[in-house]
């Protein structure tokens, strides 16, 4: 009787990609082997101590104990407020354009939510951060993919094409999108894109009358004189966009679950509506230490996070590349979005992914699980220190040189 009740909501959404290569990770670390994981973006290093000492501080307060605001205490959304207005010259009024929520993934997963109607649709980049397409199939709402076209070498979103791509997905769309989804830097690629790119998107939303969702998880992590953009800097901004950002890797504190949505007040009205019904917000204590961490603190991604990731990447690129795997340099993000070399390209980043973790002990995560253009590549976390990072790479030059072996042999079969 039971079996025959469906849960269609459950049911819209893909099988998980990614689980494959975990239960492969997990099964090879109860075995015992040593794995070089550069799977998840899950930063290694710790929260800042000033951060915790003031979590610690406020948690003995026995007035912190109780339920918080949903939408984040108003000291805290006044730190966000503030913050946009040191980088990027923008004012918010913390009240109505700003929500604090529990991590950007849960901010905008309700937001979504809150603002889709069911058979709306959302013209969403391929390759993408899964939720950011999935958010809406949970919502009942539909999803236009589109390609991000990026330079190989530069990462440098060709603007002009994504523009032309937004137009025809409008035009193609029935009913006509709603909303579109921009994440730069972007997860996975790294892509980027300049503060141009962002006046002619507002100004076509303005025209063509759709929403834009923009996710900037990643702005303080940039390279090489690149300063990451904000759709909030373009005039009339606010009246067709939201934006996401988050404390999980400008600050070490991933497993803390703060984050922002900021800019039009009708959206932002119905994410605080819906949250006002749905939870209680986040634990106190971490409010005031994320308020201090983005008030006092701005200082930590400068002189903390981006120079261990700077330094990850250049080693990564260098030794992977004399392990024959010759990778392009990313300006932005924690990650390396990273084309399969030559000799393996024909397995397809799923079996690839699957055959450097058996054969290398390296586990990545495969581009597929991103959308189907994402699978010419793997995504690479810049999660292990330099010492474990030139073990992998020699590690690789091992596989591939198997796999070179093995195809010229079996080429040597096939012409007998």
């Amino acid at each position: 009787m039971f079996d025959e009740i469906q849960f269609e909501k459950i049911n819209r959404l893909p099988k998980y990609i990614f689980a494959e290569i975990n239960d492969i990770k997990m099964e090879a670390r109860r075995a015992g082997e040593d794995i070089i994981d550069f799977s998840m973006g899950n930063p290694d290093a710790p929260t800042p101590k000033p951060i915790v000492d003031k979590l610690c501080e406020t948690a003995k307060k026995k007035k912190t104990h109780g339920y918080s605001a949903s939408k984040g205490i108003y000291k805290l959304r006044l730190a966000m407020s503030n913050w946009y207005k040191r980088k990027y010259g923008v004012d918010l009024d913390p009240n109505e354009e700003v929500v604090a929520t529990m991590g950007s993934k849960e901010g905008y997963v309700h937001l979504v939510q809150a603002i889709s109607n069911p058979g709306d649709v959302a013209i969403v980049p391929d390759p993408t951060y899964p939720i950011h397409s999935q958010a809406f199939v949970l919502a009942g709402a539909n999803v236009e993919k589109m390609e991000v076209i990026f330079d190989e070498e530069t990462f440098e979103v060709d603007e002009d094409r994504f523009l032309e791509d937004v137009i025809s997905a409008l035009d193609n769309s029935v009913p006509k999108a709603k909303f579109l989804v921009v994440n730069f830097p972007h997860n996975p690629s790294t892509a980027t894109v300049t503060p141009q790119f962002y006046e002619r998107l507002v100004a076509l939303a303005r025209e063509k009358r759709f929403y834009i969702i923009s996710d900037i998880a990643y702005a303080d992590i940039t390279f090489d004189g690149y300063t990451t953009p904000s759709i909030m800097e373009v005039e009339g901004a606010k009246d067709v966009a939201v934006e996401s950002y988050t404390l999980s890797k400008s600050y070490n504190m991933a497993g803390w679950r703060v984050g922002f949505i900021v800019g039009n007040k009708k959206l932002i009205g119905a994410l605080q509506s819906i949250k006002s019904w749905l939870d209680y917000g986040m634990f106190t204590p971490i409010q005031v230490a994320a308020t201090v961490a983005l008030d006092e603190h701005g200082d930590i991604p400068t002189e903390q996070i981006i120079p261990l990731y700077q330094k990850r990447r250049d080693v990564l690129i260098k030794s992977f590349g004399n392990a024959g795997w010759k990778l392009s340099t990313p300006r932005a993000s924690m990650f390396v979005w990273a084309k399969i070399p030559k000799v393996a390209r024909d397995m397809g980043s799923l079996e690839f992914s699957k055959q450097l973790l058996i054969r290398a002990g390296v586990a990545v995560s495969p581009g597929i699980g991103f959308g189907k253009y994402g699978d010419q590549y793997v995504r690479i976390a810049l999660i292990e220190n330099e010492k474990r990072i030139r073990q992998a790479a020699k590690n690789i030059k091992k596989f591939l040189k198997e796999i070179e072996q093995n195809k010229t042999g079996n080429t040597k079969e096939d012409n007998k």
